[in-house]
């Protein structure tokens, strides 16, 4: 089982009819020392981000540059896989980023054809995965951009990444070049943290960023798990 969630950049048709491709995000989880939950979360994110900046991809002729295009074009669609030991070692040797957080660990690779995953990855899984934090996790920095995810709907990890993939997808689009480049400079700070319920609804109203989940794995199709907070968004 796989955690496979789909982001539209399209919504006004065709996309189905395009060829379809996927964006895998492999998780390292050893079983002696699993990453915080929310560590996971903003590593998944990071990654995402440090693909869609990266020169492979932003450069007209980039190696990743037509798969990219060719993936936004249609579903966009994010798929979490676990790995470790010699899984990983393995993920690791295939064209891809590692990005690291705190203690999490998270490679991303470019997109691939829905039906054309290399082997070392098709075997993966995510099912059964759940991740904790050790202890709730501090208020975020001022100024730092959020991933805000809905009080009282439950994902699992792996669901949870993808989702907050697609709210750093969707804030990135949004962000003119300069402040993409600002961004990036800085590393891509962010958090992913749960809003609380008397702050939701103002969140869902502010004119920001909303993912809003196809339906096709855990929760409701229509359900919005992501409010994309970034201070550059907020222009009045």
């Amino acid at each position: 089982m796989t955690s496979t969630e789909t982001l539209f950049r399209d919504p006004d048709g065709g996309r189905d009819a395009r060829p379809q491709y996927v964006l895998p995000l492999v998780v390292r989880i050893e079983k002696a020392a699993p990453p915080a939950r929310t560590d996971a979360l903003e590593t998944a994110a990071r990654a995402v981000l440090t693909l869609l900046s990266d020169e492979r991809t932003t450069a007209p002729d980039g190696e990743w540059a037509e798969a990219v295009r060719d993936w936004e074009d249609a579903r966009i669609r994010k798929v979490v896989r676990r790995a470790r030991g010699a899984e990983w070692r393995r993920a690791g040797t295939l064209p891809g980023i590692t990005v690291t957080g705190t203690d999490a660990e998270v490679r991303v690779f470019p997109p691939i054809p829905l039906d054309g995953w290399p082997k070392d990855l098709a075997k993966l899984q995510v099912s059964g995965t759940e991740l904790a934090d050790p202890e709730p996790p501090p208020a975020p920095a001022a100024g730092t951009p959020v991933l805000w995810l809905p009080p009282g709907l439950a994902m699992s990890a792996g669901k949870t990444m993808a989702q907050a993939g697609h709210g750093a997808q969707l804030a990135w689009w949004e962000l003119s070049d300069a402040e993409r480049d600002a961004w990036r400079a800085n590393g891509f700070p962010l958090a992913v943290r749960t809003a609380a319920p008397a702050a939701w609804d103002g969140l869902l109203h502010s004119g920001l960023p909303v993912v809003r989940d196809a339906g096709f794995t855990e929760i409701a199709p229509g359900s919005v798990t992501v409010v994309s907070e970034h201070p550059a968004l907020k222009r009045g």
